[in-house]
């Protein structure tokens, strides 16, 4: 069984991942009382430990920490104790089984001992970020994500984490910096363009020159759709960022509505009114078209659809006055 990654199981998919975890776990019980037969046997293969990794996680989703833990012991006697992934996986274990912040703060000293031998082990490192996080110790996780950085720049995961973290204190122009560097490593990422749409269209109204930020936040938005044709949450910020920039064009003084340059010479041109309104047009018609597709429970962005259909009601009813 290939268990669908963890990060983007649904409630319902992880159950149903976790109840057929024991079913899982018996058909593949011949590896527990033969701890070399994997390295004997064919039949291993690197999507094997995946999934008992993925059942992992979704058993201590859903409450079901006994076959969590045989699952860990699994892969605790194949790959050993020692070994970095294993390492974190029971630091994760343990942090799911803690009763009260007084166990977790234990679980914590525990990551700082082993950190303070091998300073290298990244699993743990994370680990320690997210229980810092866990524990609202912000400032804690920052600093800790940072020192993470300073050794492995190009960790793509550990710069959303800043990103997130930053975004969470109102540091919108740090967390666009995190998302930049992503983008250097991960030019394509959709999500990553949507998501840096979104922090310089809610930092708008606190720049200096709104137009310019609610403008590039428009080129983000539009971005990420090119790369991920009919990507919801990337065609709801362009809709919402545009009418949005609309509105500020027509507000401006000077005759800012036919040339909203024209006061100001912007390093990259603002889109005119008219190029605006038919972006807005066409992102209103994908949403529409989202929100009304029959086959929408087998649509992976299912849960912004809710949001989106109720979106489009509160915005095209004045239209049909």
């Amino acid at each position: 069984m290939a268990a669908r990654s963890p990060l983007r199981q649904t409630n319902a998919e992880a159950l149903a991942s976790s109840q057929q975890a024991i079913r899982y776990r018996q058909e593949n019980a011949s590896t527990n009382a033969l701890p070399l037969l994997p390295f004997l046997s064919r039949n291993e293969s690197p999507e094997q430990w995946t999934s008992h990794e993925n059942l992992l996680y979704s058993c201590l989703r859903t409450g079901d920490d006994k076959t969590a833990h045989s699952f860990l012991e699994k892969l605790a006697s194949r790959f050993g104790k020692d070994d970095e992934r294993v390492m974190g996986l029971r630091g994760l274990y343990q942090e799911a089984m803690a009763d009260d912040d007084r166990a977790l703060l234990q679980i914590l000293q525990g990551y700082d001992d082993i950190l303070a031998e091998d300073p290298t082990n990244t699993p743990i490192r994370k680990r320690r970020i997210a229980l810092l996080r866990g524990l609202s110790r912000e400032a804690d996780a920052i600093n800790a994500v940072a020192d993470l950085l300073a050794v492995s720049p190009t960790d793509t995961e550990a710069w959303a984490e800043l990103a997130d973290l930053y975004i969470a204190q109102g540091l919108y122009q740090q967390a666009e910096f995190c998302l930049e560097e992503i983008l250097l490593s991960a030019p394509n990422a959709w999500n990553v363009h949507a998501r840096l749409g979104e922090i310089l269209y809610v930092s708008a109204a606190a720049s200096q020159d709104q137009i310019a930020a609610l403008a590039d936040s428009v080129r983000r938005f539009c971005r990420s759709i090119e790369l991920c044709d009919g990507y919801i949450r990337g065609c709801y910020g362009l809709k919402t960022a545009s009418e949005d920039l609309i509105s500020v064009i027509k507000s401006a003084s000077h005759g800012a509505a036919q040339n909203p340059s024209g006061e100001r010479n912007y390093e990259i041109p603002v889109p005119s009114i008219k190029v605006l309104q038919r972006l807005n047009e066409k992102a209103t018609s994908v949403l529409a078209a989202a929100a009304r597709d029959s086959s929408g429970n087998n649509n992976p962005q299912l849960p912004d659809l809710t949001f989106v259909s109720d979106m489009l009601k509160s915005s095209t009813m004045p239209r049909k006055r």
